[in-house]
């Protein structure tokens, strides 16, 4: 098992480097796109352009660049903004990532309540209506776009119904959990609805497909030889089979949001986190900000992905081979 962990780091360790020398190749070594023209301003004279290279390393070859930003990073934590001259990357990274992991964790604990529960209602009820119901329900949910959604939800709460109903749903922002409990909740509550309606249909159609697989197994069929009751069949044998593929699923879906794919959701409603830094970043075309932000991504999903390969070793002693 210890061959097993170091192999799983070292890959680990290869991937993010790949991945922050591809980002940093694209932002930087792309011709025709020069950082110190943004930094400059437009209409910069060439000694202006030339300073700007100085003064930020961009006259260096690309690798002395690399290793800079690098150091800049994950070493002396100064990596300064393009725009916003002086502004440090790494501490807006980290006043963001609380709000992300608010939004993300929230909505990951509601759909997997619900799609354990609409996959396994689906799979027990196997030949009745309710099954092909839910799994028409789930593609439903499946098919919604999340901002039109989160859009739909902010037209009926904050505009057509907030006097009625919805008097108690606060205006569109975030507050943090150390600030107050109860408010953290109320500007959470609907995002978290909203991120969560498609990984609901996503999870339950896939929890009851793995479920349904399982029934065919032989393991099952001596489980009900035994005498055991139909609920102790169902979940200690088949959704207990069944999680693998959830569990793998879910570290990467959970890792890809926490680096910013629920992106559109903090857009819609105003939650200043990693997407939403990294959106604000792309339309000013601020790389260090970029940079840092990509590299939190990777960073997310490199680990998770590493994790849930130790999951699999954990409960499949044979992947461990591998």
């Amino acid at each position: 098992m210890l061959r097993f962990l170091l192999g799983r780091i070292a890959s680990m360790a290869f991937v993010f480097l790949m991945i922050s020398i591809f980002v940093f190749l694209i932002f930087f070594a792309i011709p025709g796109l020069d950082p110190a023209a943004r930094i400059a301003g437009r209409g910069a004279d060439p000694a202006t352009l030339a300073l700007v290279r100085s003064s930020f390393g961009l006259d260096q070859p690309l690798p002395v660049q690399y290793l800079i930003m690098m150091k800049k990073i994950f070493i002396s934590h100064d990596l300064t903004s393009f725009v916003n001259r002086g502004q440090e990357v790494i501490p807006q990274i980290l006043a963001a990532a609380p709000v992300t992991l608010s939004l993300v964790l929230g909505a990951a604990v509601i759909w997997i309540v619900f799609a354990m529960l609409m996959g396994v209602t689906a799979a027990a009820n196997q030949g009745r209506w309710i099954d092909p119901a839910l799994v028409a329900l789930g593609m439903i949910l499946l098919s919604i776009p999340p901002f039109w959604l989160g859009e739909m939800a902010n037209l009926v709460t904050q505009s057509r119904w907030h006097d009625g109903i919805f008097s108690w749903v606060p205006p569109l922002g975030y507050v943090s959990f150390g600030d107050s409990p109860s408010q953290w909740a109320l500007h959470l509550v609907i995002p978290w609805f909203v991120l969560a309606v498609g990984y609901i249909g996503l999870y339950g159609r896939i929890l009851r497909s793995s479920v349904v697989d399982a029934y065919g197994e032989d393991f099952i069929r001596t489980a009900k030889a035994k005498g055991l009751s139909g609920p102790r069949v169902m979940i200690k044998h088949a959704v207990r089979t069944s999680m693998l593929v959830f569990v793998s699923l879910f570290g990467l879906d959970f890792a890809a949001l926490l680096g910013g794919s629920a992106l559109l959701i903090e857009v819609v409603f105003g939650l200043p986190g990693i997407g939403k830094l990294t959106y604000d970043s792309l339309l000013n075309f601020d790389l260090p900000v970029i940079m840092g932000t990509v590299l939190y991504a990777a960073f997310f999903v490199v680990v998770l992905a590493a994790l849930v390969d130790v999951a699999y070793a954990f409960l499949d002693p044979r992947v461990r081979r591998v």
